[in-house]
């Protein structure tokens, strides 16, 4: 799952304020651990992922959705959020703070269906004055219905912290970009209760060669890092990847 700047501000690859991207990501998961290979009744961590972004600013704020569909031998899982935030008042002096509303869920052939997610909260954001830096900080309200605590009751009631930031570097040709998620979530199975998630992509950026201004292709790497969200405990999970931006 990638939720790569659901916030106000977004830099992609190309120093623009808006941006839709094709993202595929080989995933080196299922090599690194064994309990995240294909065994029985269970096809383990997605060798293939594909990742469609969009971010569009208005004058009310900024619309982020991204959707990310799994693949083994077919199509195995897939899954989506949307986020919005709201700033209609971009000329004033509190520009930096915006209300943000936030949907997270999707369907997997093993798991059933993820955990429908709503949630709410403010956004602190800023950037550079070339917009070559970008960060944010979320703070939320998120409520995941019909989740059990470990003493058997109901713990619908949960929150999250997400920063996001996004670089770009060496006069465009690298694009550094990720987020950290920090949030609760009762998980019997696992006997957790508090999740961990934050991803680094790294991008070159080819179409800063010469002749090649209208090649919006990008190459890299994302690194996952995760506790209590694959598994229980820690987990390092990279990919190899290419980006296409329009």
């Amino acid at each position: 799952m990638r939720k790569l700047l659901l916030v106000a501000i977004f830099v992609s690859a190309f120093y623009s304020l808006s941006a839709q991207n094709i993202q595929l990501h080989y995933d080196f998961g299922h090599n690194i651990y064994n309990e995240l290979k294909k065994g029985e009744g269970s096809y383990g961590r997605p060798p293939l992922t594909t990742t469609v972004e969009m971010f569009r600013p208005d004058s009310w704020g900024s619309t982020f959705f991204f959707v990310d569909f799994d693949y083994s031998s077919g199509a195995k899982g897939a899954y989506w959020e949307i986020a919005r935030e709201i700033c209609f008042w971009q000329n004033s002096k509190m520009n930096w703070l915006s209300i943000h509303a936030e949907y997270d869920g999707g369907l997997s052939t093993a798991a059933g269906s993820f955990n429908n997610s709503w949630l709410g909260g403010a956004t602190y954001s800023g950037h550079s004055k070339d917009f070559s830096k970008t960060w944010s900080i979320s703070l939320m309200y998120k409520y995941i219905p019909h989740t059990v605590n470990t003493l058997g009751k109901r713990q619908d009631h949960n929150f999250q912290i997400t920063g996001v930031w996004g670089i770009n570097f060496a006069k465009g040709w690298g694009t550094y970009s990720g987020f950290i998620d920090f949030w609760r979530e009762w998980r019997a199975w696992q006997n957790t209760s508090h999740i961990l998630l934050s991803e680094h992509q790294l991008w070159l950026n080819l179409n800063k060669i010469k002749n090649w201004e209208k090649v919006n292709l990008s190459v890299g790497t994302e690194v996952e890092f995760s506790n209590n969200f694959v598994g229980r405990g820690f987990y390092v999970v990279p990919t190899l990847a290419a980006k296409w931006t329009f």
